[in-house]
């Protein structure tokens, strides 16, 4: 595959993502503003601008306008990237993914004015989750499933397991102290919803919602699609397929690989408990250096390479 062709459906693939986690989150908060003290609505609006990747700190009264603001902005602009991307490789992709993407766009563009989200954000939101999912279901039913469509799944599970790691990481770093209540039930349902778990969760362990049960089942559940787990162990084997359909070998990104499904299927939960904000950052570590050598092997890799090839 030209790796002009990758890099689209790898990053169409991480955008759409991108817009879904931030549409569900979002979603989920707002729901929760129903049952919150209204006093403690900054401090969660900064966190949520901190989940979502917001890299500049905000004034507390300010935070919950400034969370709409970015929320808006990264859904629409993650959702034109994508569109670009697929633009760019319309020979690539079926019809079906190109026509569902293109209404997503549109739709997106009709609900992301400040009008419609002022009065209805919920509208913007549940559009995008729903047609994310939508997608999802189109490429797998409609797109041969050789080498695009396993950048494209790289690209979301890359996605999804750095978006979760950050999600838990800074819910954990809030409510899981000593002086804080770890039995608030409100905040570690929200956790769940945000991560589309909370049924999958009652199914394996009740409704008992303890605080070390959510983080193992949110990371370590080999089984359920949105945790750090499932996410890992589903990149590594779009990886190992992509290596084992192209001439250029790489034992670092196989290595950074296996220690990320190591991380997660070895570790003890009593030692991620210990020091989670670490572990979680070690995730991420992993999954920057596999990003890295993904455009290292396959994107960006030297000319005298790919003659070699």
């Amino acid at each position: 595959m030209l790796s002009r062709a990758a890099d689209n459906l790898y990053w169409m693939s991480r955008y759409l993502e991108r817009a879904e986690h931030t549409a569900r989150v979002t979603g989920v908060h707002l729901n929760l503003m129903l049952e919150r003290d209204p006093a403690t609505e900054p401090a969660h609006w900064s966190r949520v601008l901190a989940a979502l990747g917001c890299p500049e700190p905000v004034v507390a009264d300010e935070a919950f306008a400034a969370a709409q603001s970015y929320a808006q902005d990264q859904i629409l602009t993650s959702i034109t990237s994508a569109r670009e991307n697929a633009r760019q490789v319309r020979e690539q992709i079926s019809s079906e993914m190109w026509e569902d993407l293109n209404r997503l766009f549109h739709d997106s563009k009709r609900m992301g004015t400040p009008d419609f989200w002022n009065s209805q954000p919920h509208g913007l939101l549940y559009n995008v989750t729903q047609s994310s999912h939508t997608f999802q279901g189109i490429t797998d039913s409609t797109m041969i499933h050789g080498e695009g469509w396993q950048f494209i799944q790289v690209g979301r599970f890359m996605e999804r397991v750095q978006a979760t790691a950050r999600l838990i990481d800074l819910h954990f770093a809030e409510f899981f102290r000593e002086t804080a209540d770890p039995t608030s039930h409100v905040e570690w349902i929200g956790l769940l919803r945000s991560c589309t778990a909370f049924e999958a969760y009652c199914k394996v362990y009740t409704a008992d919602l303890r605080p070390e049960r959510v983080a193992e089942f949110l990371l370590m559940n080999s089984e359920f699609p949105h945790s750090v787990r499932f996410a890992v162990d589903h990149l590594r084997r779009a990886l190992d397929a992509i290596h084992a359909t192209t001439a250029r070998k790489s034992d670092r990104l196989g290595k950074l690989a296996g220690r990320l499904t190591s991380a997660l299927s070895y570790t003890p939960l009593e030692e991620i408990m210990a020091n989670l904000h670490e572990f979680s950052l070690t995730i991420r570590r992993l999954c920057g250096g596999i990003h890295a050598g993904i455009y290292q092997m396959y994107i960006s890799y030297p000319i005298d390479a790919a003659l070699e090839a």
